[in-house]
This record gives C-alpha cells, structure tokens and sequence, in this order.
C-alpha cells in the first residue's frame, strides 16, 4: 500500500515517541467509522505507547455508536458540544494531535478554531477526497480504500511495536476497527476491496467476534425505528430518473421520539429496488437539511452532493447540507429545489 510507506511509518514512530499528550480529532456528525477509528487509536496509544490520550468529538454524543465506548473508557472522550471548554483545553494542552476519518479540520466545526490554533505536531488518517495536507506534518490518505478504521489497521499493522500481527493490538482496538469497516462499508455491501477482507480475516484470526458486532450494530434497535422506517419509506419518492428521495423533518423526529442515531442507515434501503440507481436521504436541523446520498455503480453520489448540496464524499456513498436561504424556506421548496437539481444532474 504505497500511502504506508517506511518513511511515513518511521515519521509516525518517531512523532509519537516524542509525545506525551495525544488528542484524536473526528468529524461532526460522528459515524461508526469515526467513533471506531477513534477508539482504536485510543487504545493503541494507551495501551501499546503508553502515552496520556484521549479523543475530541464536535458532538453532544456518540449516538448509535455509543456502544463502543464502554463506561470505562468514557473518561477518555471529550464531547465538544456537552463540554466546550473542557474540550478546547485538552486540544490546546495536547503536544500531538491526530485527526481521523476527515479531510481536516473543516470537518469538525466547532473544534475548527481551536485545532488551527494549536502548535502540536498535527497527524491526518482518511480516506476522503481532497485532504486539507498543508495544515498536517504527517498525512496518510487513500480514497480506494473502505474506511479510516481500515487505513488505520494497515497503518497500525506496520508499526514495529505491531510488526503485522495483528493479536497484538489491544482487545478493544480490534473490535472498534472491525466495527468501523464494517458500517462505512454497510456490512460488505460497498467500497470493498481485496484490502478489506484481508483485514477482516486477519481480525477474526485474531480473536474479534464479528457476530457480536453485528448483533450491536443490526439487532438491537428501538421499536420506534421500524415505525419510522415504514412511514418514511411509505412517504418515499421515485422520480422518472430513478432517484428515491426521503425527507425527515424536525416534526417527524418529535412525532416519533427518535433521535439522529436511530436513522442510521436508512439511506441504503431505497437501493434494494430495482430501478433505483441513486438514493438521496434529507434530513431538518436548525437552519439547513443535512443530505447523504448512495449510489449504484455508474452513478456518482459525490459529484451529485457536490454539485448541488455544498458536499462530497465517495463515488457511491456522498453527504452535504441544504441552507435555508431567500429562495429556499418551507419544505415545499426543499422538494422543488430537490427535484430539479435531479432534473439538471441527469440531463
């Protein structure tokens, strides 16, 4: 994997020799892939490096990957919208900083002003489009790989205190990593390459119990989920040009009692019809509706979120935000707006 170089690993190695104090940075909005990517260096530095870590979330919580901070570990995360100013200090007071699963730190909002501000020794681990590399001294990035929790395995895998082995990271390392490949790809069923199933295997070799985290992730739902999924999907649209769109308002969160975690996923179920080639999943916060989109192959769910929604992402799997603006104020417009940015993308 030409991105892991020596070079790269020895700068890392080194890097981390020389600190004492890391803080693992993640985007907004944080997924399984973030959250786990985030908890497995967590406890590589802890355990393996013996160093003073913690991760820095721009959230209020973990949300639905919340059962992958155990009530031990809860000390070491720093949720930026629960405790601003416990958060920024543990950023300004950090000698090495490691921004995962994000092109930089655009992507963490809030966390943004404090991480430009801070004079530690920045880290970047992705696999976005266009990494911000000029705010980082150390940048591992590939696009045609499934997850960061994926390029932190490779990366981890050629560390020498690692030395490809992977029962030699921590317990609790190996399941985080398993179960970020495993969302950012929905269980195998996108952005999967030979790479990724060599981890799988290499990770089950080693003790992970896959079934234990799929039961986490697929089988323990709330009821109030399953309800929202059929009424959301019996509003479902499909327009001529075969994009299904559903919208999830402020109104139906209430209505539902269900909270941003609990529509986890509901992008990818419109791609199980059969005509369907793009998905798009618009849901209300204040001031503007975030967006995801999936695609089947030969449509691309980036350049649509890029082109129309202020985003991008992967060739199949994308995400951006819709503003309110002049023209854009009730629902109605979001549907008209919506319907002719599809109109316009595949004339």
């Amino acid at each position: 994997m030409k991105e892991i170089t020596p070079a790269k690993i020895a700068k890392l190695d080194s890097i981390l020799a020389g600190a004492s104090k890391a803080t693992i940075v993640v985007h907004v909005n944080a997924d399984g892939d973030a959250i786990g990517s985030g908890s497995a260096m967590l406890h590589y530095l802890l355990e393996v490096r013996g160093l003073d870590a913690a991760v820095a979330v721009p959230d209020r919580d973990a949300g639905g990957s919340s059962f992958l901070i155990p009530e031990e570990d809860r000390k070491y995360f720093f949720f930026f919208q629960s405790e601003p100013e416990r958060t920024e200090e543990r950023i300004s007071s950090s000698d090495v900083i490691i921004v995962q699963d994000c092109i930089g730190f655009s992507r963490t909002e809030g966390l943004a002003p404090c991480l430009g501000r801070s004079s530690a020794r920045k880290i970047l681990i992705d696999h976005h489009i266009g990494p911000e590399s000029d705010s980082f001294d150390l940048v591992f990035s590939k696009t045609d790989i499934s997850s960061a929790s994926e390029m932190l395995f490779h990366i981890l895998m050629e560390m020498p205190d690692i030395g490809k082995d992977a029962s030699k990271l921590p317990r609790i390392s190996g399941r985080a990593l398993m179960t970020g490949m495993t969302t950012d790809t929905n269980n195998f069923a996108n952005s999967v390459y030979p790479s990724t199933f060599d981890m799988a295997s290499k990770l089950i070799a080693a003790g992970v119990d896959r079934d234990e985290i799929l039961n986490q992730l697929y089988y323990s739902y709330r009821e109030s989920r399953l309800r929202l999924m059929g009424f959301l999907m019996n509003k479902m649209t499909i327009t001529p040009e075969g994009v299904a769109y559903m919208i999830m308002t402020k109104r139906n969160f209430a209505s539902f009692g269900v909270t941003d975690s609990d529509t986890e996923g509901f992008v990818n179920l419109p791609l199980s019809i059969k005509d369907v080639r793009m998905s798009v999943f618009l849901k209300q916060d204040t001031g503007f509706f975030r967006v995801s989109t999936r695609s089947k192959k030969g449509t691309s769910a980036q350049q649509f979120a890029s082109r129309y929604f202020n985003g991008g992402g992967h060739e199949n799997a994308a995400g951006g935000r819709l503003y309110f603006s002049d023209e854009i104020k009730s629902i109605r417009d979001v549907i008209a707006y919506l319907e002719q940015s599809i109109n316009d993308f595949f004339a």
